[in-house]
């Protein structure tokens, strides 16, 4: 995600955001909420509000501080974004989810964390996958939205996800792919999104849009294998999907 030549307009928009979006989401209409758990043997992954210790020590000056927090993804850890940077619904009805945003950072995943802590960028999303090792953090709470797509109609029903990469990559790693595609599947069950391409979108294909994430390289046949085998149980998966 390109992020220094664009900050005013995020900044702009986020602003026009936060302002055109508090009307809204007073007439959201009710969907699932935070709390919402699929039952064991239901053949998707366990997905809910879990509290897990996210690491000691504070923030700089001005920015949050990770630490202990409810999560929406039991394997995510909390990295909060700053407030300014998305806009909390808190004491409105739920929004409706209906799609999961693919992004690319086009940073490495400690400077997209300084990005989304910094209170002036005016930009979030509310998970990054790291390429290293898959290990996922949370930045927004899923019942919030995060300015992630540059459309406010898509910001509000949707869930972004950032994935360390770049653009000219030639593949991204086999660990990112699997974890993202965990959380992805786990999205898709908790709030009933259709596991397929009208619902599941890069950033590129969100309307109006200025970026090109995740790119051409971004393997999208295997990754949407890779979120179906997800919600399979595991006494009934067939051979790992291979990754080209």
């Amino acid at each position: 995600m390109e992020h220094s030549l664009i900050t005013r307009r995020r900044l702009l928009r986020g602003a026009l955001c936060a302002a055109s979006g508090a009307a809204a989401v007073l007439a959201l209409p009710k969907t699932l909420g935070a709390g919402t758990r699929v039952e064991a043997g239901s053949g998707q992954p366990p997905y809910g509000p879990a509290r897990i210790r996210a690491g000691a020590g504070s923030g700089a000056a001005g920015r949050p501080a990770v630490g202990d927090a409810v999560v929406d993804y039991p394997s995510a850890r909390w990295v909060p974004a700053a407030m300014s940077n998305y806009t909390s619904v808190a004491g409105h009805e739920a929004r409706p989810v209906e799609y999961v945003v693919i992004h690319l950072t086009t940073d490495p995943f400690p400077v997209m964390v300084d990005i989304f802590q910094d209170p002036d960028r005016g930009v979030s999303a509310h998970y990054m996958v790291r390429a290293a090792d898959g290990h996922v953090a949370q930045c927004v709470r899923e019942a919030d939205i995060a300015w992630h797509a540059g459309n406010w109609q898509y910001n509000n029903n949707s869930i972004g996800i950032e994935h360390e990469g770049w653009l000219e990559e030639i593949s991204y790693s086999d660990v990112m792919y699997r974890a993202s595609a965990q959380l992805t599947a786990g999205i898709c069950a908790k709030y009933g999104i259709p596991v397929d391409r009208e619902h599941i979108l890069g950033h590129v294909e969100i309307p109006d849009s200025t970026h090109d994430d995740p790119g051409p390289n971004w393997d999208w046949d295997a990754y949407m294998r890779l979120v179906r085998l997800a919600g399979i149980p595991r006494s009934t998966t067939a051979a790992r999907p291979q990754l080209r």
